[in-house]
């Protein structure tokens, strides 16, 4: 059997941990293959030894039956090796073409010649259907787009091997649509793909092969057609895993959350368009409302509006029955309102602080950790000792390890440690499940169902369908900025929750007609 790569026996280690544990992956020409795992269980580490990121201590890497050294990106470039990395590597203030052309361009005299450059990247982007406009610039465009700028990229340095690490994390469901389809046609053309996941319906849509890590060891590959969602999810976590959500009808108790009339204008100079029009909703103790939509139709404004990280435009927000519309995040944060936010880099964490430190962001001033402006720092350790077993979060070197070292979905968990063990009425969760495997979205689901219970209210903005339906006791959809519909998860089908995410059907009465 010709396999064009070979990982043979590779073992890579950092202070504390081993990442990965002598582990064999072949890819066969012409296949996805994808590679399942945990959270932390070394998929993202192994690739990166591939890619030339890290040198691994111990085994051997074949290209195409040829033992080779990889010592950085360069050489897996010049073995036609290529990878989208899971947060995208691009120069935010250049356009498409040349963050495409980047490291590969053609001078002459000292002058950018862009135009052989721009034919070929239109050429490409043609043939694969990745349509892009080459002179936008990276700030300007969505991220499914800059996922497109990522994969050619690829194919303009002739890449026949490519890595996609965590590819769909922060993709819509029709941009993940979309990508499966462009993987599919690369692999039509004789390309080879490692695909790093741990959403079991996308390897079942794409995947021919699967290879599975846990806790940095190989556990076995199995051909996906043959093996069930079950099963593999079983391979990965090393038990059964619920797929579905056990809850208790919910029992809502007096109103936490109450948003009246509230927008958001655009920061736009010369004219204002409104990103929120006239919203109006409540959430109660005891009960998980669901804002659906897809990216980009107001969620993340609404949500910075609550919270205050941008002001309201009109309308008040209340919680409970105080008026906190022009109040400061960390009134707010006193207050009662606890934060899981959608971006965990931007504004979740400080990643070159470590855990222990990450642990207390919103209670340091508090005499529990601090006296007399110096910080307590053994109660913050303690304190942080108790978050990482209780949410059982892996890291390296527990409390003192750099939240940037460790991986996705164990920066998540510090987050939502952190949220729900301080004191709170309602909690404010934005797309908790983000880039998170089985294991962690079984746990977050469980944890968020039980604050339901305990009394706090939970307001849920997600793009995950089965999260909504599996989740909310109340559906308000949001298009365009405005509620279009509230739904009742036991009433809707996920079909027809999409109609209405998608603005082509709206309930037959709107709250506007309510409030004639």
């Amino acid at each position: 059997m010709d396999y064009v790569i070979e990982m043979l026996h590779i073992t890579k280690k950092f202070p504390g941990i081993i990442a990965n544990d002598d582990i064999t992956i072949q890819l066969k020409k012409g296949e996805i293959h994808a590679l399942l795992g945990e959270n932390g269980a070394g998929k993202s580490t192994l690739m990166s030894v591939l890619f030339g990121l890290y040198q691994p201590e111990e085994g051997t890497i074949k290209v195409r039956g040829r033992e080779v050294q990889i010592k950085g990106p360069l050489d897996a470039n010049a073995l036609g090796i290529g990878m989208v990395h899971q947060h995208f590597k691009l120069v935010h203030n250049f356009t498409v073409l040349q963050n495409i052309v980047l490291g590969m361009e053609t001078v002459e005299k000292g002058f950018l010649k862009m135009d052989d450059a721009r034919k070929k990247v239109m050429g490409l982007s043609q043939k694969y259907n990745l349509f892009i406009d080459p002179d936008a610039l990276i700030s300007d465009i969505t991220v499914g787009m800059q996922q497109r700028v990522e994969i050619l990229k690829m194919l303009y340095r002739d890449n026949e091997i490519m890595i996609f690490d965590e590819p769909t994390a922060v993709l819509t469901p029709q941009e993940i649509d979309e990508l499966m389809q462009i993987m599919r046609n690369l692999t039509a053309e004789g390309k080879s793909i490692l695909f790093i996941t741990h959403k079991l319906n996308e390897i079942k849509a794409v995947a021919d092969r699967c290879s599975v890590l846990r806790r940095g060891k190989y556990i076995g590959t199995v051909d996906v057609a043959d093996t069930t969602k079950d099963q593999m999810s079983e391979m990965m976590v090393g038990r059964k895993v619920k797929l579905t959500v056990d809850k208790a009808e919910s029992r809502p108790g007096e109103v936490v959350l109450d948003v009246e009339n509230l927008s958001v204008d655009a920061r736009q100079e010369g004219h204002t368009k409104k990103l929120v029009s006239d919203v109006s909703f409540r959430v109660r103790r005891g009960e998980i409302v669901c804002i659906a939509g897809i990216d980009g139709n107001g969620q993340s404004e609404l949500v910075q509006a609550i919270t205050g990280l941008r002001p309201a435009g009109g309308g008040t927000i209340r919680i409970g029955g105080e008026d906190v519309t022009r109040r400061s995040i960390r009134y707010k944060n006193i207050h009662g309102l606890a934060h899981i936010p959608e971006d965990r880099h931007k504004h979740g964490l400080v990643l070159d602080y470590n855990l222990a430190y990450n642990g207390v962001l919103q209670q340091y001033f508090e005499p529990e950790f601090q006296s007399h402006g110096f910080l307590k720092n053994d109660a913050i350790y303690r304190y942080a000792d108790t978050l990482i077993s209780n949410f059982d979060i892996r890291s390296g070197e527990g409390a003192q390890t750099v939240t940037r070292s460790m991986s996705g979905g164990n920066q998540q968990k510090v987050i939502v440690a952190r949220e729900i063990s301080r004191k709170h009425d309602l909690l404010l969760a934005v797309q908790p499940t983000r880039g998170l495997d089985v294991g962690a979205i079984e746990y977050i689901h469980s944890e968020l169902v039980k604050q339901r219970d305990q009394g706090s209210a939970i307001l849920l903005i997600s793009l995950e369908l089965d999260e909504v339906m599996n989740l909310s006791d109340r559906i308000l959809v949001i298009f365009e900025g405005r509620i279009v519909a509230e739904l009742d998860p036991k009433q809707v089908t996920v079909q027809e929750l999409g109609l209405y995410m998608a603005g082509s059907k709206k309930e037959g009465k709107t709250d506007e007609d309510k409030e004639k």
